[in-house]
């Protein structure tokens, strides 16, 4: 079966998730195609929200950021690990080439691994990258210690070029390899059942504004939900993977939700997004796309040296209310002032298209069709 190659990155849970929504449509569109998924983020995350038969080949494709946590990083193992991953990037294309033939790939989606770009070039089939920003402009922003790490944004950006167009999701920063650049939609996860709903299954609070706290897969260390100041106003969700992940002695009005119980409930990340009023959270595509989508808005912390933020940060007023709190009042538990302040805000000025999965869909299905065009 001819397929579609997809090339997601492993750093943090926002491009996979984007991805499978993209990979959900365009399985649904041409069930004649087959989806090749190449990334070193979780299999969990394509079981539980999957919809449409894969083949997962599980690999490293970018080395992103070095997380410390949710919202720490470090710059220099980000740059020491960059360097050697692209050392040999002609000899991993050379591999994933052979890859892609296995699979009889007749195009490559990249979001956003330059390896990719080389590897369909190797193969001799086209490749887009579809993301809202680029690994050269994100180690750029590292500057000086970029300087040190030679070769690396070049290699990048070489890389890069050999994609036929890049796909420019919303929030975007970086592109200036691609000759070609169209602009697209929001690819967002969109709720399924009603805010009470999903309340009511997971014995949510009805009669007051709920809190999620969304800090994704790195987590963060050192919070004391005992500490927060809001419980008498707000609710406070926070959803753990498994018993060891539990809040020992959570105060009243801290619900703990475990994954397993939200997904074996037939719900999805994205319907506790909905019945939420406010995301706690650092600034990620992912989770600012979802609450575009669910009309949820945004309470947000700093995340580290990290040149995406504030793009995010300067975007995000136009389609959704938010405040910032900092470090400091985050893990103290002072979050009364900033959650008022979100609750008595008007409606964001823009309402964007949040339809990117399906409009990309088509362009793959018209553009790139089992012809091998």
């Amino acid at each position: 079966m001819p397929s579609v190659a997809f090339y997601i990155s492993g750093h943090g849970f926002g491009h996979a998730s984007r991805q499978i929504e993209l990979i959900n449509a365009i399985g649904a569109r041409r069930p004649d195609l087959g989806i090749i998924v190449r990334t070193s983020a979780p299999r969990w995350l394509f079981d539980r929200t999957a919809r449409v038969p894969i083949t997962l080949v599980p690999g490293e494709c970018d080395t992103g950021v070095v997380q410390i946590d949710s919202l720490r990083l470090d710059e220099a193992a980000t740059l020491s690990r960059a360097v050697e991953f692209y050392r040999t990037l002609g000899e991993r294309s050379r591999g994933e080439a052979a890859l892609l033939a296995e699979h009889d790939s007749r195009f490559v989606v990249s979001d956003a691994p330059p390896l990719a770009c080389e590897a369909a070039a190797a193969a001799g089939i086209p490749s887009v990258v579809l993301t809202n920003f680029t690994w050269d402009w994100i180690y750029s922003g590292y500057s000086p210690e970029t300087a040190g790490a030679a070769g690396l944004v070049p290699t990048i950006q070489a890389a890069y070029r050999r994609a036929q167009a890049a796909w420019r999701l919303p929030m975007h920063g970086g592109f200036e390899p691609f000759a070609s650049v169209v602009d697209v939609p929001f690819i967002a996860r969109h709720a399924r059942h009603s805010r009470d709903e999903v309340r009511r299954t997971l014995n949510l609070p009805l009669d007051r504004p709920l809190v999620l706290s969304s800090f994704g897969g790195y987590g963060v260390s050192g919070f004391d939900a005992a500490a927060l100041d809001c419980l008498d106003t707000y609710g406070v969700v926070v959803t753990h993977r498994d018993t060891d992940d539990e809040i020992d002695n959570a105060p009243a009005g801290v619900v703990q939700v475990s994954e397993s119980r939200l997904y074996g409930s037939g719900l999805r990340y994205e319907d506790l997004v909905a019945a939420c009023d406010i995301v706690a959270t650092k600034p990620g595509y992912g989770i600012i796309a979802e609450c575009i989508a669910n009309q949820t808005a945004v309470l947000y912390t700093s995340r580290g040296h990290f040149i995406e933020y504030d793009v995010l940060v300067a975007e995000m007023p136009r389609f959704l209310r938010c405040a910032f709190i900092d470090h400091a009042a985050l893990f103290a538990g002072r979050w009364q002032t900033a959650l008022d302040r979100i609750m008595a805000s008007p409606p964001p000025p823009e309402q964007p298209a949040t339809n990117g999965a399906e409009v990309i869909a088509g362009m793959i299905d018209e553009r790139f069709a089992i012809g091998g065009k």
